[in-house]
């Protein structure tokens, strides 16, 4: 299968070249903005490249050459996404690194990047990159944004955004031909130069730096653009990780080759609000953003009194059966139509309001499968929320859903100049101006991942569906079978369970077993309101955790999904038969989880084999003990005894005929 054509190609062909056509043609639009002690600051597309040119000169004094690699470290800040161009216009390359990583973890990818410059955030990224000079002797320069804490600190190495700001002002004040010649210093990069170089989440092993060049990412941003129409007058949210692939198309690539403007938050804690303020009208986020507002949604509205809670119900009954139909455009009724209209007015507009979506043109989510419920939830609502598949090795797309072919069950036909196949193993492969120059230092890797004729394979198992549209069944090394030779894809069990607010994260097992067992965490907040509202006391997670009458609530989530399950054809073999509520919430810190939280199986496998033993030697509870490691390399440990429940397994197309009779 082949995706649709792709923008054309332009002379403008890598984000320097980029910004000075932006700051030419769209000068005076706000391309940038940041909320600081509660007041948004925005810069202008002229504004921007007379801040980046500075930077990039002062950079330059200070020795940075062409192929150095600069580490870039922190929250998402308007200095910190002009640093990665600023750093490109002089031939270097940037290496976005996870703010949130533990002091090994970072020092590895730095090391393994053989990064010559840092540029962070604060005081705390400061502290993690002087204290492993040993591990990355490469490392000359730290470059930091905000100056609070580090007054008193060696700057013999270390230097304010700010103070390298004023040697590229200086610079242009004593030649006034500098700002021509580091313009005609990138006039001769390429597209095929490299861009970027972004690390894997490494879900099987050590990270990888993924190279792409200016064309993967350029390309990919403008076709992403045209397939969703959109252009400069786009606002959106940039809270993700910077070192995301995500992030980085969806606040770099597309905002530079669109032209929009990137809203930065205040920080992490203020993201609901600064949404609100903001109204994007592009969103991304992954599934666990759209579960958590579902999760807050409920949480409320099991709160709000009963007239209110009724008139919820009553029409999101309503959305529920016309909602989707009217924003596919299909025929509805006179009556109907009326009354999801009242319903926009008494429910959908300020629920979309109150999250912050009350202008959303599109908004999508990728990175792991959504649950089919939590889609159709936010799609009954009138929002036009979209599913994507990709990859880092894509520049992000595959494949992208087109308006009026939005389907819960599948992730869109090819993206603009992508071509799709299924091996005859099952795996998903594509080819795409996307794909990756390679694996930095790494080309065993890169050659079992890209075929001499481009063609990557995903990892992914799947099929394509009679309408065109690709349909991800699991990590192709994780769908397995039982030892019945029933289907055993544990991504579709964890969805179905995560589809309940009360539930944060899921881990199924079952390959070559006799049955599913599944290990849960339970979701804090929905359950923590839960607690109150019923005047139970608790002190920790662990001890909520452990309580019967939660035990109680998660076993009739189990139940309703065994249920769903048996009327599945294919499925119904993989109902779950035991489970238990972990004692601890899983943390990317103890690398249970990916830095954009998707579940490590195999290690949690070998971590908690003893869990996973008792869940299939018939044990009723199993004592454990579990280390965990802080953010500043701290170890700790949670010792718990683990109630194992049974469930009732349901005969094959039970549940139908019950419904029949």
């Amino acid at each position: 299968m082949v995706g649709s054509a792709s923008a054309s190609k332009r002379a403008d062909d890598t984000f320097p070249k980029i910004l000075l056509h932006n700051a030419e043609v769209l000068g005076s639009r706000t391309a940038f903005r940041e909320k600081d002690f509660g007041i948004w600051q925005s810069w202008t597309w002229s504004e921007v490249l007379e801040e980046l040119r500075a930077f990039s000169l002062g950079l330059k004094s200070l020795g940075l050459s062409a192929g150095d690699k600069v580490a870039i470290v922190g929250s998402n800040r308007p200095r910190l996404y002009w640093s990665m161009v600023a750093v490109q216009a002089l031939g270097g390359v940037p290496v976005p690194v996870y703010a949130d990583s533990v002091a090994e973890e970072m020092a590895y990818v730095l090391g393994h990047a053989e990064v010559v410059f840092a540029i962070v955030e604060d005081q705390e990224q400061v502290d993690k990159l002087l204290g492993m000079s040993e591990e990355v002797p490469s490392l000359r320069h730290v470059i930091y944004d905000e100056p609070r804490g580090l007054r008193d600190y060696d700057h013999t190495r270390l230097h304010a955004f700010t103070s390298v700001q004023e040697k590229g002002r200086a610079a242009l004040a004593s030649d006034a031909g500098a700002a021509d010649n580091w313009a005609k210093g990138f006039s001769g990069a390429t597209g095929s130069d490299i861009a970027v170089m972004l690390y894997t989440s490494g879900t099987t092993g050590r990270p990888k730096g993924v190279m792409l060049s200016f064309d993967n990412l350029v390309i990919s941003g403008r076709n992403g653009n045209k397939f969703d129409r959109l252009d400069e007058t786009e606002e959106v949210l940039a809270y993700l990780p910077m070192a995301w692939i995500g992030d980085h198309v969806f606040s770099l690539a597309q905002a530079f080759t669109a032209g929009y403007c990137v809203n930065c938050p205040e920080n992490m804690d203020t993201v609901d609000v600064d949404r609100l303020e903001i109204a994007p009208t592009y969103f991304f986020a992954p599934p666990r953003v759209y579960e958590n507002l579902l999760t807050r949604i409920m949480v409320r509205m099991e709160d709000a009194g009963k007239l209110k809670k009724a008139m919820f119900d009553y029409f999101m009954g309503v959305a529920r059966n016309t909602g989707e139909r009217i924003l596919n455009g299909e025929e509805v009724g006179l009556v109907d139509r009326m009354l999801y209209r009242m319903g926009e007015i008494l429910v959908y507009g300020p629920l979309k309001n109150r999250m912050g979506l009350s202008r959303l043109k599109v908004g999508y989510t990728a990175g792991e499968a959504i649950g089919p419920e939590i889609f159709q939830f936010f799609r009954s609502l009138g929002l036009n929320l979209k599913q994507l598949y990709g990859q880092t090795e894509a520049a992000v797309y595959i494949t992208l859903q087109p308006d009026g072919e939005i389907f819960g069950d599948t992730v869109g036909k090819p993206a603009p100049d992508v071509e799709l196949k299924i091996a005859e193993s099952g795996e998903v492969m594509y080819r795409s101006p996307g794909v990756f120059v390679g694996y930095f230092k790494n080309d065993e890797a890169t050659a079992s991942t890209k075929t001499p004729d481009g063609w990557v394979l995903t990892g992914d198992a799947g099929i394509i569906a009679e309408n065109g549209h690709l349909k991800i069944i699991d990590r192709a090394k994780d769908v397995g079978k039982l030892t019945d030779g029933s289907l055993f894809a544990p991504k579709y069990i964890e969805n179905k369970l995560k589809f309940f607010p009360n539930i944060k994260e899921v881990v199924a097992f079952g390959h070559e077993r006799d049955s599913v067992a599944v290990f849960i965490n339970i979701d804090l907040t929905a359950v923590g309101s839960w607690a109150e509202r019923n005047n139970v006391n608790y002190a920790s997670y662990q001890e909520l955790a452990a309580n019967p009458d939660v035990y109680k609530m998660i076993e009739s989530h189990v139940d309703q999904v065994n249920r769903d399950l048996s009327a599945e054809p294919m499925m119904a073999g993989a109902q779950i038969k035991r489970f238990l509520v972990l004692h601890k919430e899983l943390d990317a810190d103890d690398g249970e989880l990916t830095r954009t939280q998707k579940v490590r199986r195999s290690f949690i496998a070998d971590r908690y084999e003893p869990l996973i033993e008792a869940l299939y030697d018939g044990s009723k509870s199993k004592h454990v003990r579990t280390e965990v490691t802080f953010e500043d390399g701290r170890k700790g440990a949670i010792e718990a005894t683990v109630e194992i429940r049974d469930m009732t397994v349901y005969p094959s197309g039970s549940i139908h005929r019950e419904a029949a009779e």
